[in-house]
């Protein structure tokens, strides 16, 4: 039986034991000292990373913010979600997310959101699975 315990990131060194978990996901981050000061910098903005450990292994993450909107009222963002590829069909990313459910109501918030790419089918699949919906297209422009 796989034991997991969830808890927020807040010392350097948790940070930078995110950092192959993370990297999976944002294969641009150079270095784990890099991404805990990137980490560190946003945290200043209101960012948060929760992590799922097994044991002393990070296993699985989600980076998160409290925002209000005139769209949404207050809710909560979700930047960041991933589980290692070794540790995925055990629901840590359910776990996460409803985590973060928690922490919205608790946060009064009124809605969770994320954003995924267009071709992440298994991440989409995932999301409609925790009762997530599509409600609209995430456009950017580079600078």
């Amino acid at each position: 039986m796989h034991v997991f315990r969830l808890s927020p990131i807040d010392s350097d060194g948790d940070y930078q034991a995110c950092f192959g978990v993370m990297r999976e996901l944002r294969p641009h981050l150079a270095d784990a000292a890099a991404f805990a000061a990137q980490a560190r910098r946003q945290g200043r903005q209101g960012y948060r990373l929760l992590a799922a450990w097994q044991d002393d292994q990070v296993k699985a993450l989600a980076g998160y913010r409290l925002q209000e909107s005139l769209l949404y009222g207050r809710f909560l963002y979700v930047d960041d979600l991933v589980t290692a590829a070794d540790t995925r069909r055990h629901g840590l990313g359910g776990k996460l997310i409803d985590a973060l459910r928690e922490e919205a109501r608790g946060q009064g918030c009124a809605y969770l959101v994320l954003d995924t790419a267009l071709g992440n089918a298994l991440g989409q699949r995932f999301y409609f699975r925790q009762g997530l919906l599509a409600a609209g297209m995430h456009f950017r422009q580079p600078l």
